[in-house]
């Protein structure tokens, strides 16, 4: 498979496409007043322990409090980190849902206690960030873990002598009181580069330490690097056909990054030269603008509809144009098997996460549904956000978990709208209507006088005085209120506006909806 990486750098944000055999599949975005937070470092107060969610609040500096779980303690199950053996002595340790033990998070925090913690999740919507007390700090081959002791292996290096040697290197260069983990980058390196990148991870906690030490408050101590750098780190191997960047500034910090790093990638690295805008010259920006809309069609005539909740995704699969020629039951698996695909792509371009339920077409045999559901398992392989998904019911309903770090692009490239309020449909003509006739019977019971003015939005007036008044005449007579009619652009169209004739004011929140 042929990758491309492609940077587009602009005073106001900077764009990160990924193409796999010429198809957009991941789009990052960052903008100055908004730089991202996850891998950030900072010193944190304890706000609240709450025993009954197994949670505390932390305050970091931040508008919002973090959140952070128990399970993102030292001594969790899973963590890189383990308590030593006298505060698991001194503590009673409980059991999670899988029947592993932890110890409890009234245990580990007391309110008002400082603590060094890591976002692991931003913002999303009205949630604060989530943190972790178990910071690591990432290379370009490994992964340093203060406070642990373990040795790990990416799991993505499948050569069994190559794991065994990784670890053996990894447990000569490892200094006490840490743990590691030797990234997938670091295949095939030796002591040199592994030792010369931990020195540098080092060097990193020891700067986090001493600012924190000398801080009373809450403040960010370290700032993991930006997006364009870290994709570097973390996605720039040799698997990546080529790297095109339009900042001639840019260009040469990659360069000088490799140098020290990879220098057999250094000649991946091209600066765009032509006067062409650099996403319009591999079409990306059209696929950019298809990005904030709910229809997603694939090459075979079917279409995906995407609606974000509250509470999960929903995608639904339609066949669209693939109407077939003679066998339904192949027209159907044909559309399910190409919006199998299509899912996976548009999760991560638009990089959605959290629950996702996708409705398929209605397929009758076990066998077509297991073949869509390995179509979903091939498509989904590339991605590098945790992916957890359930059987096909006999419903055609497919359940799916994909790991959230960041909000939606949705929540990037657009805002609710202020009229709908972001459900996406306003009031009818007729219900304003009756709404407006509502408020003047309410109004003659107040005993508010008989002779006023509502403005509304053109479109709304127009419906109001077409037909000769029709309309207006029996509002007028169903109220005995003598009504006039104003446009005003300025209204939306489902709301309006009553005033008094003869006070000259505006009286609609004169009389109680």
């Amino acid at each position: 498979m042929k990758t491309e990486i492609i940077i587009n750098v602009a005073s106001h944000e900077s764009r990160i496409a990924i193409l796999e055999d010429g198809n957009l599949v991941e789009i990052l975005v960052e903008r100055a007043e908004k730089e991202r937070m996850v891998g950030d470092v900072y010193k944190g107060i304890v706000t609240a322990v709450l025993p009954g969610m197994q949670a505390a609040f932390v305050d970091i500096g931040q508008e919002k409090a973090a959140f952070l779980h128990v399970s993102d303690m030292p001594g969790s199950p899973g963590s890189m980190v383990e308590l030593d053996t006298e505060t698991l002595e001194d503590v009673d340790m409980q059991k999670n849902s899988r029947g592993r033990s932890f110890v409890p998070i009234e245990e580990l925090l007391q309110k008002g206690q400082e603590i060094i913690v890591q976002i692991k999740k931003e913002p999303i919507s009205t949630k604060g960030p989530r943190i972790t007390a178990v910071p690591s700090l990432a290379g370009r081959f490994m992964v340093l873990v203060p406070d642990g002791d373990k040795i790990g292996v990416s799991r993505k290096i499948n050569n069994w002598n190559e794991k065994r040697r990784l670890k053996d290197v990894t447990r000569r260069i490892k200094p006490d009181g840490f743990g590691l983990i030797v990234r997938t980058e670091g295949e095939n390196k030796g002591d040199r580069e592994l030792g010369r990148d931990l020195k540098d991870l080092l060097s990193t906690w020891k700067r986090i330490q001493r600012r924190a030490q000398k801080s009373s408050e809450p403040e960010l101590l370290h700032k993991e690097m930006g997006m364009t750098s870290s994709l570097i780190r973390d996605l720039f191997t040799e698997d990546v056909h080529r790297l095109i960047v339009d900042s001639k500034h840019e260009y040469k910090q990659i360069q000088s990054y490799l140098k020290t790093t990879s220098p057999e990638l250094r000649k991946c690295v091209e600066y765009h030269r032509d006067k062409r805008p650099l996403f319009d010259a591999f079409g990306i920006e059209q696929e950019i603008e298809k990005l904030s809309e709910r229809k997603a069609w694939f090459k075979g005539g079917g279409y995906l509809v995407l609606d974000h909740t509250e509470a999960l995704v929903a995608v639904d699969v339609n066949s669209g144009r693939n109407v077939g020629r003679n066998n339904q039951d192949e027209t159907v698996l044909r559309t399910n098997v190409e919006a199998a695909k299509e899912v996976a792509r548009q999760l991560r371009l638009r990089d959605m996460g959290g629950l996702i339920v996708i409705d398929f077409i209605d397929m009758n045999t076990v066998q077509d549904r297991r073949r869509v559901e390995n179509e979903i398992k091939q498509a989904i392989r590339r991605d590098r956000s945790r992916i957890r998904y359930s059987d096909i019911t006999e419903f055609g309903l497919m359940e799916m978990t994909r790991q959230r770090v960041r909000p939606s692009l949705l929540f990037t490239y657009s805002e609710p709208c202020p009229t709908c309020q972001g459900t996406g449909r306003v009031a009818s003509r007729d219900t304003v209507v009756a709404r407006i006739e509502r408020w003047l019977k309410r109004s003659r019971a107040a005993a508010l006088e008989r002779r006023l003015t509502v403005q509304v939005h053109p479109d709304l007036g127009e419906y109001l005085l077409e037909n000769r008044k029709e309309r207006l005449k029996r509002i007028r007579k169903s109220t005995r209120v003598w009504l006039n009619v104003e446009a005003d652009p300025d209204i939306s169209g489902d709301e309006y506006r009553i005033f008094s004739r003869k006070r000259k004011i505006d009286v609609t929140n004169e009389v109680p909806a």
